[in-house]
């Protein structure tokens, strides 16, 4: 009784080759499937967008234009 070990290693490592790539099959369809289920009975809320007023952006603008202002003034003092 001759044991071919070759053959009886790449059996071994077909077959837990295909385990795996199954085992991640069933994975995948189980994560889209709880997506799925998560989606329907916990539904994401859509957030509310605010309006931005232009007062508080054109206020922003002259903050922002104040500071550059002072960084070159003082820039220029050294």
């Amino acid at each position: 009784m001759e044991v071919n070990l070759v053959s009886e290693g790449l059996k071994f490592m077909v077959l837990g080759m295909l385990i795996v790539f199954i085992f991640l099959i069933v994975l995948v369809q189980v994560m889209k499937l709880q997506a799925k289920i998560i989606n329907k009975y916990f539904p994401e809320k859509e957030p509310a967008v605010p309006m931005p007023s232009t007062q508080d952006s054109s206020d922003e603008d002259a903050r922002r234009t104040a500071a550059i202002i002072a960084a070159v003034t003082e820039f220029r003092k050294k």
